[in-house]
């Protein structure tokens, strides 16, 4: 079960049961999560504990959640996670709760991750609505230094790759 932290624009289209604030069964932690007026659509969704930043169609919103485990696994295969890890962060993630947002660090990354994407889509002449495009934005993304993990990795892949080092799985 995952907790997915939704700004009001993406909750005012999901519509769903809001829950209290919990805490996440799986490694990646809660997430938190966007909405980008591109054509089509976009969902930015962020790691709470490592920044990982995962680009996704939005359409059909109702089915978010229920495939954004899938989209989760592309992503840490293109990272070179291993497949025991992502498999058990898959699993892990059966359930969802949705959450208003709550830590002001992580909507400030995703605020810039916004920014960036909006770069990385107009310096490549990526194509929008492209699932290959939309992985090599997210991993591009990944590499950028964020303040939030100054103490550690300085950047989402680094954070992800010391967390999968770790062994950590909740």
């Amino acid at each position: 079960m995952f907790h997915l932290h939704c700004t009001k624009k993406l909750l005012d289209r999901i519509k769903p049961d809001i829950v209290t604030l919990g805490r996440s069964d799986t490694a990646l932690g809660s997430w938190y999560a966007t909405v980008l007026f591109w054509k089509p659509q976009v969902a930015l969704l962020v790691s709470e504990r490592t920044l990982l930043p995962v680009l996704m169609p939005l359409a059909p919103v109702a089915t978010l959640a229920r495939r954004f485990p899938a989209q989760l696994a592309l992503i840490l295969k293109e990272h070179g996670v291993p497949s025991e890890f992502i498999a058990q962060e898959v699993w892990r993630m059966d359930q969802v709760r949705y959450a208003k947002t709550a830590n002001r660090r992580v909507l400030g990354i995703l605020n810039e991750f916004v920014k960036q994407a909006k770069f990385w889509l107009a310096a490549y002449a990526y194509e929008r609505g492209d699932n290959d495009d939309l992985l090599a934005i997210s991993a591009k993304l990944a590499e950028t230094p964020c303040s939030p993990l100054h103490k550690g990795p300085v950047s989402p892949d680094k954070a992800l790759h010391e967390l999968v080092k770790s062994g950590a799985q909740t």
